[in-house]
């Protein structure tokens, strides 16, 4: 057997034993009538079998020089996040475009100032995970934001109504819902950063200490990641209530009935 397969074979030993503690999961799932069990096999072999592919798609990419697969990777990952944070939002109009819009702004306008200031250097092995932070926090941050103020505004509809009858145009209207559901969004992230290294160690820092990296090299990565993932976030979510809070309104500063008639 190639030397390659029988290495990938050997260090795949450990993730399988980790699975008894899944396995603990299931049985407690059982006994105590939960009826989780089947949800938790799917889940653990979909990570398995979705890790393990993308594994070796990064080894691919890794050992190329082309600047399109960085790109590909990347436009990847937005859509399959624009997608989610969109069915999040599932009752805003257009909501998928609209999240993958918004990450692809947070997140290339994040990443650009990073490159720029020399932050990281321009190969896939450090910006493909640098993305991948980024585009998941982005979708998480946006899928809440658009969610909640389609739902504030539902909720404080005859307000909003009294407001555009009062002559205020629909971002006037909106204005504190927006603050609102911006500020709900973005709180866990900037609790995140209030807590990290307290609490638990995060995931970057783990990592580069596992791997033998001194801890106070895995402190100055970490607190670029904190960094950028604030950044990220904040203009992802931003735009998302710019690019979606129109699709609320009629072009006579009305309420739009169908956005706000479903549940």
């Amino acid at each position: 057997m190639d030397p390659f397969w029988v290495d990938f074979l050997k260090g795949m030993l450990q993730p399988v034993a980790a699975t008894a503690v899944v396995l603990m999961a299931i049985v407690l799932s059982f006994v105590q009538k939960l009826g989780l069990e089947k949800e938790m096999i799917y889940s653990m072999a979909r990570a398995f079998l979705q890790l393990s592919v993308i594994g070796f798609v990064l080894q691919f990419i890794f050992t190329q020089k082309n600047i399109g697969w960085i790109l590909l990777a990347y436009l990847f990952m937005v859509s399959v996040a624009g997608y989610t944070a969109g069915q999040r939002a599932k009752h805003v109009p257009r909501g998928k475009f609209v999240a993958g819009a918004s990450i692809l702004a947070g997140t290339s306008v994040t990443m650009f100032v990073l490159l720029l200031l020399k932050v990281f250097p321009f190969t896939p092995r450090y910006i493909i995970p640098v993305a991948g932070m980024m585009v998941g926090n982005a979708m998480t941050v946006t899928g809440v934001t658009m969610k909640r103020l389609r739902d504030d505004i539902k909720t404080q509809k005859n307000l909003v109504e009294t407001a555009l009858a009062l002559g205020a145009t629909p971002r006037q209207a909106t204005l504190q819902l927006v603050k609102r559901s911006l500020i709900i969004a973005l709180s866990p992230v900037l609790d995140n950063a209030k807590t990290v290294g307290l609490i638990s160690l995060p995931g970057a820092m783990t990592g580069l200490i596992m791997g033998g990296a001194s801890p106070l090299e895995a402190i100055q990565l970490q607190i670029v990641v904190m960094n950028m993932l604030i950044g990220a976030a904040t203009v992802s979510s931003i735009t998302s209530t710019y690019l979606c809070w129109p699709a609320f309104f009629t072009k006579a500063y009305q309420l739009e009935t169908s956005v706000f008639s479903s549940d």
